[in-house]
């Protein structure tokens, strides 16, 4: 049985002049039933009246379907995993298809909602923010630092055994190092390294830490710390943190320390550093490559505290060890020798 479909285009085409005999070839009928239909008077009743009856459409495979067990068995496990990871993941697996559509299918197995971020921007080179995040690992905590540069997202983290000043000062002069140049500001958290009291919200003042200021004098930048209670003011770092734990650690093993910091480095320069920053639509490497001109030269040797001991942790710590050995000996050899010269 032919459908409504067939008789719309049969008089359809039929009114623009067409043969029976194309119209056959072209729509897979006969002439005879063509006939019938004109002689019977179907094609001039009102065939909008007529109930559509539509057949199902196959389903068409998609790239996407061999890896569905790899896709849920991982969101099962780590519920958090983002859909740029799981991208990550599958392409190492073998697949083919494109980021869309792997983003659809984690959207209908986990929904997700996105809040909408304003944030202010910076000139290159003009400002850093820093913050420290700590992790559990299965031989004992860890405190990553991490450095971002304002204008061109790039960023830069280490992790270290404990969150001291000696600490900060070590991972601000490698970071440092690392981008060629110094900030000329640098946004800081309420830490103790750096902010001793902070009464502005009472209409006070802000009482920094003195060796911080030696610090920061030193290479020159302008510390600021964001008012407390207030994480949004130093927004641009929280959200890379976010970034670290679930990009990143999240559903990771590592073996130590070496391994914890091998695998971070990789992550830096292959996804963190070299992807499509959301904001900016720009990779970070390549917006930094304008940031690296104007910043603060370095300065010609690390700081050098007077007040803070060296931190045995520290790459430079020394050794203190007795310059003299001294004998010890009995008193009664003592006796025996003031005895002999009598």
């Amino acid at each position: 049985m032919y459908g409504r479909e067939k008789r719309v285009l049969l008089r359809e085409y039929l009114d623009h002049g067409w043969s029976k005999s194309a119209l056959a070839q072209k729509l897979g009928i006969s002439r005879r039933t063509i006939y019938h239909w004109i002689d019977s008077g179907q094609l001039d009743r009102d065939l909008d009246a007529e109930a559509v009856h539509y057949r199902c459409r196959p389903a068409v495979g998609r790239k996407i379907d061999p890896y569905r067990g790899i896709i849920d068995s991982r969101l099962d496990a780590f519920p958090r995993l983002s859909a740029v990871r799981l991208y990550q993941e599958i392409l190492a697996a073998g697949y083919t298809g494109g980021y869309t559509q792997l983003k659809e299918y984690v959207r209908q197995v986990r929904p997700v909602s996105v809040e909408p971020l304003v944030r202010f921007e910076t000139p290159p080179g003009e400002q850093a923010q820093v913050d420290f995040a700590h992790f559990r690992l299965p031989w004992g905590r860890r405190w990553a630092l991490l450095v971002l540069l304002s204008y061109s997202r790039l960023l830069w983290l280490r992790f270290f055994r404990r969150q001291t000043m000696h600490t900060l000062f070590s991972g601000l002069e490698q970071a440092f190092a690392c981008f060629g140049g110094v900030p000329w500001e640098i946004l800081f958290d309420q830490m103790k390294a750096v902010i001793l009291e902070d009464q502005r919200l009472q209409g006070g003042r802000l009482v920094e830490n003195m060796e911080f200021l030696r610090f920061a004098h030193h290479w020159q930048f302008r510390p600021r710390a964001c008012r407390a209670y207030r994480a949004k003011t130093k927004g641009k770092v929280e959200r890379p943190i976010r970034y670290l734990r679930e990009n990143f650690f999240y559903g990771r093993s590592f073996l130590n320390d070496a391994d914890l910091d091998a695998q971070a480095q990789r992550w830096l320069d292959q996804v963190a550093n070299v992807r499509v920053h959301a904001t900016t639509g720009e990779r970070p490497i390549d917006r930094f490559q304008e940031e690296r001109a104007v910043l603060i030269p370095l300065a010609a040797k690390p700081y050098r505290s007077l007040v803070l001991p060296l931190s045995q942790d520290s790459p430079g710590a020394l050794k203190l060890t007795p310059r003299f050995q001294v004998e010890r000996r009995s008193l009664a050899v003592y006796s025996q020798l003031a005895g002999g010269r009598g």
